[in-house]
């Protein structure tokens, strides 16, 4: 996976990977050249104490040096565009499959895990692009050129490569061959402690509320000792690589020079030559050493270029149809046929043949237990989950044929969870409809009964929303929702639980203001009060994903038993209260 992604993301820029080469490589030569000169210079200038050799010969090398250092920028400054871009157009790919993720995949995935895939796992495989680009070109070029430079120098001592290269070679292979499922485990604890965070954050009032800040903080704590435990393992075995890197290095110098010391006195090599083939020795292990360098990042990058796959190659379950159906009409009528929705993998459906009709115009009303079922049942309207058998139909024509745009403009979707981004609560309003004047602003804020306490704010519609709507309550956050909805103008509302967080005279003037506005649109409603839907149109009963009832608040009084069990606990706890 990891080599797909690189092939996949590295070929749009291979201009700058050619110029990253040529400069790596001209670094590289100039490396190499410099021991060859630097022998001369003790042969031929300092023994012969030929002065003006040695400032020749010196000149020589200070401007190969200047050459080098040179390169050497431009190289690390064209491999961080290169990596940078790399990383710019993965986040970008990510990002633009997980917003076309149904709910299914969002399920299956979960936010915290994307959330790390499109920072942490993106940042490993654009480290490691950074890396191959300053490092990996460079590493084999002075390895390769060292032996070539090395046997050229003194063939006697070349036997000595053959011992410490591979000696060096297995040594960081047994470190790495240790490391990789470790580094898949610590992508999973970071998943976990970003959840974690990610739980702690959103819901810190209720954690204040109901006094579980010791108990959060515990698990937090526990988190974070298990990301910890895995990287101090990680971090001991990268501390045992470079130690014994260094101890082949220095005992490779120390043969060389043994080794080459009889020699010399032999008069069979110079000093000079010595010198050079020690630096050329070393010069191979410190490729060696940056190409082991790369290989401890290789593992971790390459399970993030895993991770990163699974959601590149994940198919949406929700897809555009290759013809589009072209409804004729636009009145809102909605049918469920036979609608039954189950999880892939899943024992039982969520929802089980699920069949009635919302008449163009009318109000229908859908409420059961915690669990029967009803937000994934609203979910099918505007394709957030598609039926895995039966059908739904929108004016006669089946959601999984229209076009998702088209679709998605019929409808006006509040959610179970009201969600307001940073801004302003204009610019939250006119997600809705983006071209709102400022009348028609105060007109859907009138009808979702949120005017009041918007014009008491201190800079009314200016006024600024903090990221989720936390700077507000949770009735103002459902109002303003609603408000959004309303400047959509669609043909169907849908309101999953919407009116939870209002009092009952503020969701009864809501409600009231709903019906004198907007007479000619469906609205589909899901409750938990019966208070709520008492004078809807129909209403849906829901148990365990299956349709019990269905009637007004009068019929189903008298014909289903699991909606009066409803009516009577909730009227029995309100005369308690």
């Amino acid at each position: 996976m990891l080599w797909s992604i690189l092939v996949r993301f590295l070929k749009p820029a291979w201009p700058l990977i050619l110029t990253v080469i040529i400069f790596q490589l001209a670094q590289s030569i100039t490396s190499l050249l410099l021991p060859t000169l630097n022998a001369d210079i003790i042969d031929n200038g300092v023994v012969t104490g030929d002065i003006g050799y040695i400032w020749h010969t010196g000149g020589i090398m200070l401007a190969l040096t200047l050459v080098q250092v040179a390169c050497a920028i431009a190289g690390v400054y064209f491999g961080s565009k290169l990596s940078m871009r790399v990383g710019r157009d993965l986040r970008s790919a990510i990002f633009g499959k997980v917003v076309n993720f149904s709910e299914r995949e969002m399920g299956q995935f979960g936010a915290p895990s994307l959330i790390t895939r499109n920072t942490n796992d993106v940042q490993q495989v654009q480290m490691l692009v950074q890396m191959t680009s300053t490092l990996m070109i460079s590493a084999p070029m002075l390895a390769i050129g060292g032996i070539i430079m090395a046997v050229r120098q003194d063939l006697g001592l070349s036997w000595l490569m053959v011992v410490s290269i591979p000696v060096l070679i297995i040594v960081v292979a047994l470190i790495i061959v240790r490391m990789v499922p470790l580094f898949q485990t610590m992508q999973k604890r970071i998943d976990r402690i970003n959840q974690i965070i990610r739980e702690q954050l959103t819901g810190i009032r209720v954690i204040r509320a109901f006094v579980r800040e010791d108990v959060e903080r515990e698990r937090f704590t526990t988190a974070s000792k298990d990301v910890a435990d895995i990287g101090v393992r990680t971090g001991n075995l990268m501390a045992l690589m470079f130690p014994a890197v260094m101890l082949i290095m220095n005992l490779s110098a120390v043969a060389v020079i043994w080794f080459g010391a009889f020699q010399v006195e032999s008069g069979e090599t110079q000093i000079g030559t010595l010198f050079a083939f020690l630096q050329y020795i070393m010069q191979i292990l410190m490729g060696v050493m940056m190409a082991a360098f790369m290989f401890v990042m290789v593992p971790r990058a390459a399970v993030s270029a895993d991770r990163i796959g699974e959601v590149l190659e994940t198919t949406p379950s929700v897809q555009a149809p290759e013809t589009p159906a072209q409804p004729s009409t636009s009145a809102g009528e909605i049918v469920f046929n036979n609608a039954t929705f189950a999880y892939p993998g899943a024992d039982d459906p969520v929802l089980n043949n699920v069949s009635f009709r919302v008449a163009p115009g009318s109000t229908t009303a859908i409420i059961g237990s915690t669990g029967s079922g009803k937000t994934t049942l609203i979910g099918l309207v505007p394709r957030l989950f598609d039926v895995t058998e039966g059908d739904v139909t929108v004016d006669g024509t089946d959601v999984r044929e229209f076009e998702p745009l088209k679709l998605w403009d019929r409808i006006g979707l509040v959610p179970q969870k009201s969600f307001l981004f940073s801004g302003t609560i204009a610019s939250n309003l006119r997600y809705g409809n983006e071209d709102a004047t400022e009348t028609q602003l105060w007109q859907a804020l009138a009808i979702a009964q949120a005017a009041d306490f918007v014009r008491e704010m201190p800079e009314g519609l200016d006024s600024e929303i903090a990221q989720g709507g936390t700077n507000v309550s949770g009735g103002q956050r459902q109002r303003l929702a609603i408000a959004r909805a309303l400047l959509k103008q669609p043909e169907i509302y849908i309101f999953d639980d919407s009116f939870s967080a209002l009092d009952v005279s503020t969701d009864a003037a809501l409600r009231r203001a709903l019906s004198t506005n907007l007479p000619d649109a469906t609205k589909l409603i899901v409750a938990q009060r019966v208070s709520t839907i008492r004078d809807a149109d129909q209403i849906v009963v829901l148990d365990n994903g299956e349709v019990v009832g269905i009637g007004t608040h009068t019929n189903l009084l008298n014909t289903c038993g699991t909606y009066r069990e409803i009516v009577e606990s909730q009227e029995t706890a309100q005369a308690q209260s």
